[in-house]
């Protein structure tokens, strides 16, 4: 096994956001050096990384120079350039999760049509390569409102993702390649947390509950474990592990789920990395999710998924009708709860609905852990000078 400890082993991690800092904390732990590619010189990790590089994700030397710098290759955004990274691959370059992974779950319309190739539950959907195509289908009654569209590339954060409830909405979308899905009616957004080793060792995370922000359509509450029956939540982790297994994934993989209301459980999305709905995981499990993405990476054994409390995790998010400077008020005030741990991403600027930071609330019991979090979210405020 190769020695990644205290030596001269480079780990490249594509993207410096949020994800990708909360990643560092574990590097940092394993005295892991880091190399850092991201186009923003003030990114989230830029300063806390061994060596950061200014360059764009999509750029395709950009990538392939930086990939040829390091001993690894893993990402903490999946919009970056496919055809460096099956270059590097070709010359040798581990990288993981594997380009051909990403190039799937990169477009949502490749995604979706996996799914049906392999049998895995999911909304019924269209695949249009622009907005006319799109018209054109609701012109001749093919499909009626209301429907959900999303952008097959470059979504992130509830961007790329609308209901479209009549014509007006229909003429406001950009014209770009897309999807549209069926409206299902749902009982609960559902998220399962696969990890998986190049030696085939395979864990999941609790079944995670989410509740979503309806205007920003971007998760609220990340509520572990989710409020649900014990052969429902079987029926997730299941269908979380094919996804894992007919992929071949080596990673982390984020399985985002729609439970119905007939009790179907339908795969929404995934994604090939950590993700919003493990953070609790930081404060509540054994092992958190960004430790375990670095396990599976690395071929080193998996840890314990389990969870030692109950977790929710709120979003922090920029205030509408706030941007500039980021001011966090009442910080001290939500300090005083038993229980709460707030995370701060390092973003210096703030606009409405951008993601800023998190707060873990951790009690033993559910409930009361829900109603912390509740008085947490209309405590603290995410506003700029």
């Amino acid at each position: 096994m190769k020695n990644y400890y205290s030596s001269d082993f480079k780990l490249g991690i594509l993207g410096g956001g949020q994800l990708g800092r909360m990643l560092l904390a574990e590097t940092q732990k394993y005295d892991i050096h880091t190399v850092i590619l991201d186009s923003n010189k003030n990114a989230p990790c830029a300063e806390i990384c061994n060596t950061f590089v200014l360059g764009d994700l999509l750029d395709f030397n950009a990538v392939y120079n930086f990939g040829k710098t390091v001993d690894l290759l893993t990402i903490e955004i999946e919009n970056v350039n496919l055809d460096a990274l099956d270059k590097l691959e070709e010359e040798g370059l581990k990288i993981f999760p594997k380009p051909r992974d990403l190039r799937i779950i990169q477009n949502k319309a490749r995604q979706k049509n996996f799914y049906l190739d392999h049998q895995i539950p999911t909304a019924a959907f269209s695949h249009y390569a622009y907005l006319e195509e799109l018209k054109h289908s609701y012109q001749n009654n093919i499909i009626d409102f209301p429907f959900v569209w999303k952008a097959a590339r470059f979504g992130y954060d509830g961007n790329g993702v609308k209901i479209v409830r009549n014509i007006e909405d229909l003429e406001a979308l950009p014209n770009v390649e897309c999807i549209t899905e069926k409206l299902i009616p749902f009982k609960n957004e559902l998220a399962v947390i696969v990890a998986r080793n190049a030696s085939g060792e395979i864990k999941t995370y609790p079944v995670v509950e989410m509740e979503f922000h309806p205007e920003a359509n971007q998760v609220e509450y990340v509520i572990c474990p989710a409020r649900i029956e014990k052969q429902i939540a079987e029926k997730a982790r299941e269908l979380a592990l094919k996804v894992v297994r007919d992929l071949d994934f080596i990673g982390l993989l984020a399985v985002e789920m729609f439970q119905t209301a007939a009790d179907e459980i339908l795969v929404n999305e995934v994604a090939p990395r950590p993700h919003n709905s493990g953070h609790y995981s930081i404060e509540a499990s054994y092992t958190n999710q960004f430790e375990q993405h670095l396990r599976s990476i690395l071929d080193l054994p998996l840890g314990n998924t389990a969870s030692k409390v109950a977790g929710i995790m709120v979003n922090l998010v920029g205030e509408a009708g706030f941007s500039g400077d980021v001011v966090y008020e009442n910080i001290a005030e939500i300090l005083k709860i038993d229980g709460v741990t707030p995370h701060l991403y390092g973003k210096k600027e703030t606009r409405p609905f951008r993601k800023m930071g998190h707060v873990t609330i951790v009690d033993a019991n559910i409930d009361i852990a829900r109603a912390v979090a509740q008085k947490v979210k209309e405590t603290i405020r995410v506003i700029s000078k």
